[in-house]
């Protein structure tokens, strides 16, 4: 019996052409039919079978010409769409059970998506798909295959749930944890790719694209905590939280301003980006805890250039739309132009960078640096509307305050009833700005309530009695931290 597949993969294997659509069709056609074939005779032989090493070797030798060409594969499956390398497949009668077989594979677990990276070898095929055939966990099905493979030895091969790939889970705590986690892998990338473009090492673009994506997803489908995940802010890691913050901000803003999807996603991945310049700064500015000098200031100032020139040497990037390389280098200008780098021309600030400004100004006056000290969210919003001088669009501010409400999510209040509670959404009416969703985490008489109580400021309960904020105070004064209301 000889192994089931397409015809082609030796010329294919050879073929150096896959810039063209055709070509990538093909690839990705010759990539599910290698994976439907060896999962069809490991499901048969045993692993040391001839048949089964022949059809693992070949689709290795698939994939590698697509892994040289792009330097990543990721095979996306969305309702009835399968993607390879965000190509949507065309599925024709001859396809059809072959895409279907591999989609159900790989739902079965609760995978949406997988990405294969360089150094991907015949033995991390082996027990990926190995697994793939083992019985999936009636209760936790991704969560236990993550767990399984993550025992194995295979490290150039990963995996990402189903809801993770756009849909919301129905689940509250569910919606949460898909969050937290999409957060947290966005800002291991984000570390990642500002390392290497320190030590002038390759970034994986393949992993910062699909970050992007995941957050554009988490935002269309998953706002509310997504948003929250921006209150885990962490000292440590401020340059790499910060970015992925501006850009759920960012994304968030664009998404209230009837942007589309696309539009979304490079918005979101000049926002990301936005400081990717301050990498090549030298530490002893970056990491100063006194002010700057004007010297030093005007150095660091040197930033937006430099992250500009970094997208243009990074591989991957040759069809990087011009927006996202702006907001790197706009996003300090100011509407009157008198903010960096300075214009030889006169000239207006485009509209991704003044987006992404007004997100990068919220997100840095409400965090604890070095050589700041966190303001109050309202009052942060409040100074960015009503002072000119801080430079930003006073229309893209007042639709930021419409997304986020008067009191942003994070901010700790006091109410009428002197109890003390967290923001943790915008209310449920649109019109009620100033009436968010909290948790009641002090009662009245300054005694912790545990669980926290959630109350829909803007439609309290029948015969419940109306709370209203009265005011924001310091969550440190209190002890609060803010963040472990949202994880």
């Amino acid at each position: 019996m000889s192994a089931p597949g397409p015809t082609s993969a030796g010329p294919h294997a050879a073929d150096p052409g896959l810039t063209d659509e055709r070509g990538l069709q093909r690839a990705g056609r010759d990539l599910l039919f290698a994976l439907y074939a060896s999962l069809r005779v490991l499901r048969i032989y045993p692993l040391e079978n001839q048949t089964v090493q022949n059809a693992l070797a070949e689709l290795d030798a698939v994939v590698r010409p697509v892994l040289d060409s792009d330097g990543s594969v990721s095979v996306r499956y969305v309702g009835d769409f399968v993607f390879v390398n965000d190509l949507r497949m065309r599925i024709d009668l001859g396809s059809f059970a072959t895409f279907s077989a591999v989609g159900k594979a790989l739902r079965a677990h609760g995978i949406g998506q997988f990405d294969v990276h360089p150094g991907a070898s015949v033995a991390d095929w082996t027990a990926l798909l190995s697994l793939l055939l083992g019985a999936p966990d009636p209760d936790e099905p991704f969560g236990r295959f993550s767990e399984r493979l993550g025992r194995t030895s295979v490290r150039a091969i990963e995996v990402v749930a189903e809801t993770e790939t756009g849909e919301s889970p129905a689940d509250p705590e569910e919606a949460r944890e898909v969050a937290k986690r999409t957060y947290a892998q966005t800002v291991a990338v984000a570390r990642e790719a500002m390392t290497a473009v320190r030590i002038g090492r390759s970034v994986s673009m393949r992993r910062v694209k699909r970050a992007v994506q995941s957050i554009v997803d988490q935002v269309l489908s998953n706002e509310t905590s997504i948003v929250g995940m921006t209150t885990l802010r962490d000292y440590d890691e401020y340059t790499f939280t910060h970015c992925v913050n501006v850009c759920i901000f960012s994304v968030a803003l664009g998404k209230k301003l009837g942007l589309g999807k696309h539009e979304l996603y490079e918005l979101g991945f000049g926002a990301l980006m936005h400081d990717v310049g301050k990498v090549r700064m030298p530490l002893e500015l970056t990491n100063k805890s006194g002010p700057l000098t004007a010297g030093e200031r005007a150095r660091m100032q040197e930033h937006t250039t430099e992250g500009f020139l970094a997208l243009f040497e990074m591989r991957g990037l040759a069809d990087l739309p011009l927006r996202p390389m702006l907001s790197v280098y706009e996003h300090h200008m100011k509407t009157d132009l008198t903010g960096y780098p300075r214009c030889a021309r006169p000239r207006s600030p485009t509209l991704f960078p003044r987006i992404v400004a007004v997100a990068d100004s919220f997100d840095a006056a409400t965090t604890r640096r070095s050589y700041n000290q966190p303001l109050l969210p309202d009052e942060v919003l409040r100074e960015m509307r009503d002072n000119p001088a801080r430079g930003v669009d006073p229309l893209l501010v007042k639709a930021f305050i419409s997304m986020t409400g008067i009191y942003p999510v994070g901010s700790v209040v006091v109410l009428d009833t002197y109890e003390m509670a967290v923001v943790t959404a915008p209310g449920s009416r649109p019109d009620a700005h100033h009436e968010p969703v909290v948790r009641i985490v002090f009662d009245a008489m300054g005694q912790p309530v545990d669980p926290p109580i959630e109350v829909d400021l803007s439609a309290p309960e029948p015969g419940a009695p109306r709370r209203t904020i009265i005011k924001t105070t310091d969550p440190e004064r209190y002890g609060i931290h803010v963040g472990d209301y949202f994880v």
